[in-house]
Formats: structure tokens, C-alpha cells, sequence
């Protein structure tokens, strides 16, 4: 049974999620914070989704990488991208919040969801299993404010 080590996981979001700031202002280092939290997904016997912190899962198990980002000045932020990963012993399940995330196979070229690729002259849908990892453009982050951004995975 292949299990992950949340560790490892927290250790490569963290190290890999980027935070691209509109160039034409110029922010502190510390103008934002990121907090990101890892929880197996449970649906219980009245259908409703349960979220519990998980260190290490068997395969098959859903688990969510949640990232909150804080603007810790007094100025508002525009047009903040974002980007986490999905770890290599994951599968991307489609599920982002916010839905208007971007996804990419390489980590570099971004578009929106599903991703397509041409196929014998057809254009077909990319399994989620190629996406590598996903992007959000929050356009406003207010003062003082967060934003969260989520995506779901499944243990392979």
C-alpha cells in the first residue's frame, strides 16, 4: 500500500507555490503571508464533507492542499498570482476552489480547465493525471484581507 508523508508534501507546496506580484508596484518581502494546511476529505453518512488533518493516507484517499494567503500591509494587492503544485504521488481529482483556476502539464504554460491537446487532428481532454499543478489570479487582495485557493488530490 503506497501511503505519503505530509512532510514531504508541506515541505514541496510550500517550497514550490509562488506568489507573482503586478510589477508595477513595488511590495515588502513580508507583504504576504502563506498558510497551507493538508486534510484528507471524508463524506459521512448524512452526505456531508468532512475535513481532517492527515499525515499519511493509503492510496485512493482524497486529500487537500488548502493555501491561505494574508496581505499583512495597508495597501490593497492587485492582480496576485498563485500556484500550487500537485506532488508527484498525487492525481489532480478536478476539484479547485476557486473554480476559475488555471492548469498546467509542465509548470510553466497555464490554461484554463479542462486541459486539451490535439490527438490525430481531434482535440482531446488531457487526464487530470498530467496536470502538474494549478494557478489563480486573485485580482484583489484588500488590506489586511486573505484569499484561499484549494485543490483536491487523490493517493496514487
Amino acid at each position: 500500500m503506497k501511503r505519503f508523508k505530509l512532510l514531504h508534501n508541506i515541505l514541496l507546496a510550500t517550497l514550490a507555490s509562488t506568489c507573482l506580484l503586478s510589477l508595477n508596484v513595488a511590495y515588502a518581502d513580508d507583504a504576504l503571508k502563506m498558510e497551507l494546511t493538508v486534510n484528507q476529505v471524508i463524506k459521512n453518512a448524512e452526505g456531508k464533507i468532512i475535513y481532517s488533518p492527515v499525515r499519511t493516507a493509503p492510496a485512493g484517499t482524497v486529500v487537500q492542499y488548502k493555501a491561505i494567503y494574508t496581505n499583512t500591509i495597508n495597501k490593497d494587492i492587485n492582480d496576485l498570482m498563485v500556484t500550487l503544485p500537485i506532488p508527484t504521488n498525487m492525481t489532480f481529482t478536478g476539484e479547485a476552489l476557486p473554480a476559475s483556476a488555471q492548469a498546467s502539464t509542465d509548470g510553466k504554460n497555464y490554461a484554463d480547465m479542462p486541459l486539451m491537446r490535439k490527438v490525430n487532428d481531434k482535440l482531446v481532454k488531457i487526464p487530470l493525471s498530467e496536470y502538474r499543478s494549478l494557478r489563480w489570479n486573485i485580482k484583489l487582495l484588500p488590506a489586511n484581507k486573505s484569499a484561499t485557493v484549494a485543490l483536491n488530490t487523490t493517493v496514487n
